[in-house]
């Protein structure tokens, strides 16, 4: 069994990477922190421009008709660039909406999305969801059901403070009037998986793109007449950050393809990949801010934005 991208997957991921490295290079995702935008307008008609959001959906309803590894795979990318555009959170909401239908239309051609997590119990009063203020649907799922609101015409929430300025937020009311049911608890709980395993995916591009960052400072930083890279120490720490990000690519993977394929681990699959990539992910940011020293927590050096996200 061949556990590897496919050509046409690895094709996939170097156009994807291509598009991003000119698009969302740190500069890009600098200048729009300094504009203070909900999102990049230009990255994110790009991505739309190249079919993204119809990865896989449908064919026969105006997607690409490939598959949740194809979605993963672009995913983890977003996240190598921490590209500040509402990619997953459309992704996610237009798997929830009927195919063909006037929401999943409008996500089709530009339009944004967000999704939010209900309990379900009285400790849900407000939700915080990722692009709630942009959105132009909002799909929030509970226990027992899952409720597409259309934001179009009415008041979006308002932008709130927060640390990761890559991307804006806002509070949602779960229970707020004019929504409408497309999903009961099975619908609820397969959107879950797909989400649990899509902030997974970007976060393994994040720590690929840290780890990337800490063995070149490694070989370029030199203390006491040698480069940093050769001291055990940083040696062993770097050793410990490859070992991680093996472990999380390893957990997303097999998640998305269980999901691809309606696999009947598929939910356990992704709770493994949640809990590997949590752990790990902190694990790789932490020991890359360690080995970038002093200069890892200034404002002027990439390394904050992918802590902050």
């Amino acid at each position: 069994m061949d556990f590897e991208l496919s050509d046409d997957q690895l094709a996939l991921r170097d156009a994807a990477r291509s598009l991003l490295d000119d698009l969302a290079s740190p500069a890009r995702v600098r200048a729009h922190i300094a504009g203070g935008e909900s999102h990049d307008a230009g990255l994110w008609a790009a991505m739309v421009e190249q079919g993204w959001l119809g990865i896989d959906h449908p064919a026969d309803v105006g997607g690409l008709g490939l598959g949740f590894v194809e979605a993963v795979v672009l995913m983890e990318e977003v996240g190598r660039c921490v590209a500040p555009a509402p990619f997953a959170s459309t992704l996610l909401a237009l798997s929830a909406l009927p195919a063909g239908s006037s929401w999943a239309e409008a996500l089709l051609g530009g339009g944004i999305g967000c999704v939010g997590w209900s309990r379900g119990d009285e400790g849900d009063s407000r939700l915080l969801v990722p692009y709630a203020p942009v959105a132009d649907v909002a799909v929030i799922a509970s226990p027992g059901a899952l409720v597409v609101h259309d934001l179009r015409g009415g008041d979006r929430p308002r932008r709130e403070e927060a640390m990761d300025l890559t991307r804006c937020v806002g509070w949602l009311p779960p229970d707020a009037p004019g929504g409408e049911q497309v999903g009961g608890p099975v619908e609820s709980a397969a959107l879950v998986d797909r989400a649990t395993v899509a902030t997974s995916a970007e976060s393994l591009g994040a720590a690929g793109r840290v780890l990337d960052m800490t063995v070149e400072h490694a070989k370029t930083r030199v203390q006491f007449g040698k480069p940093i890279g050769s001291f055990q120490a940083v040696k062993h720490r770097c050793a410990d950050m490859l070992v991680d990000l093996e472990g999380m690519r390893s957990t997303v993977y097999h998640a998305a393809w269980c999901l691809g394929a309606d696999d009947p681990d598929a939910s356990v699959a992704a709770s493994t990949a949640k809990v590997w990539c949590a752990d790990a992910g902190r694990r790789i940011m932490a020991s890359g801010l360690q080995v970038h020293g002093g200069i890892g927590f200034t404002w002027e050096h990439d390394l904050h934005l992918y802590l902050k996200r």
